[in-house]
């Protein structure tokens, strides 16, 4: 109402991991420009092996995972936008899937949706898809076409009745008949309760194909990351098991070896000293500042060195 901007800036510990692992394992990449349609990623994706992948982690995305099979980014960003409640009590995710492997036949609300939904089977997916609908079938412009997403979105009903006219309008001057129109309108609507914001879904899409693409060509860098930057205790635990299972060696933390994060030794990941629980982060470059001068040559020269 005051016409101000507001804008969602959201702090991702998962860039550090990415930024981590991408440095001591391919510090000539640059991560953006990585081939977005790498096979051995997408069946790992297809095998549930997921966990460290963001927002891929939880035991129900990643059953969602093994029966949509993806192939492509387009996949990963509409799983990203469709594991929410709505989406799954509504039976759209199962639409999704059904349509994507041939086992139920992809409809169009109206031909001209058809290149608006052809990348997500027919199935109105994103509040984009919304507006494009909108632009295609009645003119709209694409600020009155965000307009009507958010009527939508908020169920405005005062501001849904006038649309309902602008709709029925706009689709006259393409041939479609009102009450055609208006059976258009009603699909949109019912879609618009559960689309989601392709740009965020695609924005994380990349961070999650990023993280997944590590874990597959470069797994010790990237779960050592991973653990590096994982505060709960019990996640820990979990992706030092998951370290075990792809048969990289976890090395015991050592007062000579470690530094301050996990980190790739000889194929093993040495323990972060970091992650010690009571070791503050004083203490920690303290200890790392006097190492710098020798190694520690055994406990009693370690109390010599190294302040109370």
């Amino acid at each position: 109402y005051l016409g101000l901007v507001k804008f969602d800036f959201l702090g991702l510990k998962t860039l550090d991991v990415i930024q981590q692992a991408s440095a001591k394992a391919c510090p000539d990449i640059e991560m953006s420009s990585l081939s977005l349609d790498d096979p051995k990623v997408y069946e790992m994706l297809q095998d549930g092996d997921t966990l460290g992948v963001f927002q891929l982690e939880s035991e129900g995305i990643t059953q969602l995972l093994k029966r949509l099979k993806p192939e492509t980014i387009d996949h990963i960003i509409a799983v990203l936008a469709l594991y929410r409640p709505g989406p799954l009590s509504s039976g759209l995710v199962d639409d999704f899937v059904e349509r994507r492997h041939g086992r139920a036949p992809v409809e169009y609300p109206h031909e001209l949706l058809e290149p608006v939904l052809k990348n997500t089977y027919g199935v109105i997916v994103y509040q984009e898809q919304v507006m494009q609908a909108a632009q295609v079938l009645a003119g709209y412009s694409l600020g009155e076409a965000d307009l009507l997403r958010r009527a939508m979105g908020k169920k405005k009903q005062k501001a849904m009745e006038k649309h309902r006219q602008r709709f029925s309008e706009g689709c006259a001057e393409n041939g479609i008949s009102s009450k055609l129109a208006m059976e258009i309108f009603d699909t949109i609507e019912g879609f618009s309760a559960y689309a989601f914001n392709a740009a965020h879904s695609t924005a994380y899409g990349l961070i999650t194909y990023q993280t997944a693409g590590l874990k597959r060509h470069y797994p010790a860098e990237f779960m050592a990351a991973c653990l590096s930057w994982e505060d709960d205790q019990d996640r820990l635990v979990l992706y030092q098991q998951e370290c075990r299972e792809m048969g990289i060696e976890l090395l015991l933390p050592c007062i000579n070896k470690s530094e301050e994060f996990f980190r790739v030794e000889k194929g093993a990941i040495r323990y972060g000293l970091s992650s010690l629980s009571g070791l503050g982060d004083s203490a920690l470059k303290k200890i790392l500042s006097i190492r710098k001068q020798g190694i520690f040559g055994d406990i009693h020269d370690f109390f010599d060195r190294v302040p109370k």
